[in-house]
């Protein structure tokens, strides 16, 4: 039997050894004792890390109630509809407002089944064990997301209220709708991929494709209901010095003497509006001049560059999702200068790195799971993405940023999508070393950017492949 090589395999001795310089060091003994009674970042927790970081911001904005995901992927919409939102309020003077993610979780559904199909249409002739088809067929119809394929979707079916499509069982638990969908996509698939190796032409296969779709619409339309064509309006203006707009927008209410105890805030009143009116007409956002920023220093992905990645998306008619890579000096101020202006961002990270889920906190300074492990980690951004340490995973929003004495921005506020009972009544708060380190993108407004950041986003994109890492889904 040859020899092994010195150092292949754990044998009793080196457990032995390491055992006992396991148990020589007191610090081992009593981070053990932590950590197996509290959990990990519990026993983590560093009391001053939570003390230097306040959620005081010299950049604050005044945003509406929290909102929740619950048990579905949909952060990226829900972030999205937060930035929209708070246009919104601010521009009818509301007290609160929420759209209805279900509206649109809908419809992404629909689009990304037949945005699905449509690559498997592109990639017939490649083996079902290539790359290329293992990522497209990874999730045919997933809840993840990115703002690029919320974009498409508010320009192609507008937005309505909360109130007029609610959340159902499937939109706030959405396991079993996005398994079974995801099942019978695969079949149609396989379908595709035979009916192709029988010789079928294109426009057979796309006709193939058209009838499977309407099995797609009968299950998310019986898991969800179908979403509204048009709607009933009813908003409450805050306070009287909106009475113009109010009266301007729909049938504004006169505001008589009420009785005592009856809501006599002027309200907006449109009857019979469509999502596609509502949205122009009370939201207004020309999203088109909206550019995501994405901040990848690998040498694989130069800066001042824009890139597509291939086969990811929703809607089958658009144009690639695309980003433009920047460094983080521009990354940064173009946040600091959009908030400062008074628009929340919309951002994607990874939110699972040294996070406080429910004390609402990100922050390794705070979470010093170097001090429990006696080891530091030492990885940087580009490190996080080449090895797919810390690719982005999660969406939220940011409502505010402290500006420190020499001009930096060393806190951010974070508007989650987790509900108000993780966090702070729902926000966390960022350092400023985390934001650099585990922030991937920023959708910032083309007045934000600089030259050289708007020549990029003009120039001809660079197509990635999907597994480069450059960007995650966020969900």
């Amino acid at each position: 039997m040859a020899s092994q090589p010195e150092g292949l395999a754990l044998d009793a001795d080196l457990l032995k050894r390491y055992s006992q310089e396991f148990n020589a060091d007191r610090a081992n003994l009593v981070a053990a004792n932590a950590a197996v009674s509290n959990g990990i970042l519990q026993a983590a927790t560093s009391y001053r890390g939570v003390r230097e970081l306040p959620r005081t911001f010299s950049i604050e904005l005044k945003q509406g109630s929290i909102t929740n995901q619950e048990h579905s992927g949909r952060c990226w919409m829900f972030s999205s509809l937060n930035t929209l939102r708070y246009e919104l309020i601010h521009k009818w003077d509301l007290e609160d407002f929420e759209f209805s993610e279900s509206y649109l979780f809908f419809f992404d559904k629909l689009e990304k089944s037949n945005f699905y199909l449509e690559n498997v249409l592109a990639t017939l002739d490649e083996a079902t064990d290539s790359r290329v088809f293992q990522s497209v067929n990874g999730l045919p119809a997933g809840d993840g997301g990115w703002w690029q394929m919320f974009v498409p979707l508010v320009k192609k079916y507008g937005l309505v209220p909360k109130d007029a499509y609610p959340e159902s069982a499937n939109s706030r638990n959405s396991e079993a709708f996005e398994q079974y969908l995801n099942t019978k996509l695969r079949e149609f698939a396989a379908e595709l991929r035979d009916a192709h190796r029988e010789g079928r032409s294109m426009e057979e296969l796309r006709a193939m494709k058209v009838e499977r779709m309407g099995v797609v619409y009968r299950i998310c339309a019986i898991a969800m209901g179908e979403p509204p064509a048009t709607f009933d309006l009813l908003l409450r203006v805050k306070d009287g010095d909106k009475d113009e707009k109010a009266d301007k927008a729909g049938e504004a209410t006169a505001e008589a003497k009420a009785p005592k105890g009856v809501d006599a805030r002027r309200q907006i009143v449109e009857r019979g509006i469509t999502p596609q009116e509502f949205y122009a007409k009370y939201v207004g956002v020309d999203l088109d001049q909206f550019v995501c920023l994405t901040n990848s220093p690998l040498a694989s992905t130069p800066f001042y560059t824009r890139y597509q990645i291939a086969f990811e998306g929703n809607v089958a008619e658009e144009a690639p999702m695309d980003f433009v890579n920047v460094p983080l000096d521009v990354f940064r101020k173009a946040a600091v200068d959009q908030l400062a202006a008074g628009h929340p961002i919309w951002f994607a990270c990874d939110c699972m790195q040294f996070s406080l889920r429910k004390a609402g906190v990100f922050d390794a300074a705070t979470v010093r799971v170097d001090e429990l492990f006696g080891t530091e980690f030492t990885s940087d951004k580009a490190h996080g993405l080449e090895y797919m340490d810390s690719p982005s995973n999660h969406a939220m929003t940011l409502t505010g940023v402290n500006i420190d004495a020499d001009g930096y921005a060393d806190r951010w506020k974070v508007e989650n999508s987790w509900g108000k009972d993780n966090g702070v009544d729902g926000y966390y708060v960022a350092s400023g070393a985390w934001f650099d380190r585990y922030v991937q993108e920023i959708v910032i407004r083309r007045e934000f950017l600089d030259e050289a950041t708007l020549k990029a986003v003009e120039s001809e994109p660079v197509t990635l492949q999907p597994w480069q890492p450059i960007s995650r889904i966020c969900r």
